[in-house]
């Protein structure tokens, strides 16, 4: 077996160089005249959400571990930024080259400890460095400018607090968010009303939920229901925890045992309609006791 090269080596660039090209060609194809017509439809406006179902499906892949598919979608990825490129090209606006040229300038301004005289002995200090670089490229009014719009709301709470803490705002120690949790969460409880303390068991009758129909209230509720998330994504930031990928591991993991659950039911010629939930939940149990491990 031949040995891994080493870290930081490049493509080769007799590879490399003609099998980019012959991919910028194929996509310029799809854009021509004699091309495909979806293609040639499509603007950067129409192919934002390929692009995101794109990078979602590049995180599915990494979460499987799964080389194979990762390639896949990393070409996937890939032909979203060439299209776009090809799109912006041919509106007269960027094309590739420049896209790549401008990538490369901002990784070489952006990392001085690299490619210049600065020193960086830590992975602080490299942050330090990137925001200070993009503060003057940017020239924002707020070091919280930058931050996408769209991004899910768990990981931007984490970035706004972040980027806060970068300055000194933030709890002298991490232990104080709890406090700060504690809070919120009573102020929560105070919005909903009267909330009985029932320990959680699946051995009572289900009560139905009772709708929250005044829309101040709802918007209050809302109001503080958010807050205490946003302690929870500081939580998650100060023990260097991503919240976005936490509780995107949570959903797989209750997703997986509850296919566990139909799977059981389907083994036992049951449906839901023919089960109840005490059933369910040893179902669920079972599943989590098989494959739980000292993570989950």
């Amino acid at each position: 077996m031949s040995s891994l090269p080493a870290p930081g080596t490049p493509p080769d660039p007799t590879r490399l160089g003609p099998a980019f090209q012959k991919f910028c060609d194929v996509i310029a194809q799809l854009r021509s005249p004699t091309g495909c017509p979806w293609d040639r439809a499509q603007t950067l406006g129409t192919i934002k959400p390929f692009t995101l179902e794109e990078t979602y499906e590049l995180l599915e892949a990494i979460d499987a571990n799964d080389d194979e598919a990762i390639a896949e979608e990393l070409g996937d990825v890939l032909l979203q930024v060439v299209l776009d490129a090809q799109i912006g090209k041919d509106e007269g606006r960027f094309d590739i080259i420049q896209v790549i040229e401008q990538i490369t300038a901002k990784m070489i301004h952006r990392h001085p400890h690299v490619f210049g005289e600065e020193q960086a002995h830590t992975a602080n200090d490299v942050l330090s460095h990137w925001e200070r670089a993009k503060q003057a490229e940017k020239k924002r009014a707020s070091l919280l400018d930058g931050i996408p719009p769209d991004l899910p709301a768990l990981a931007k709470a984490a970035r706004l607090s972040k980027k806060a803490a970068r300055v000194g705002y933030d709890f002298p120690h991490r232990a104080m968010l709890f406090d700060k949790l504690r809070e919120e969460l009573a102020e929560l409880h105070e919005e909903l009303g009267e909330v009985p303390q029932i320990a959680a068991s699946v051995d009572m009758a289900p009560v139905p939920d009772e709708e929250v129909t005044d829309p101040a209230r709802k918007a209050r509720i809302e109001s503080e229901l958010g807050d205490v998330l946003f302690v929870v994504a500081n939580i998650a930031r100060r023990w260097g925890i991503n919240p976005e990928e936490a509780l995107r591991s949570s959903n797989r993991k209750f997703a997986d045992r509850f296919r566990a659950i139909e799977r059981g039911l389907a083994a036992a010629g049951k449906t839901f309609e023919t089960t109840n939930l005490h059933e369910m939940e040893e179902l669920y149990q079972a599943y989590k006791k098989q494959t739980q491990t000292r993570i989950s």
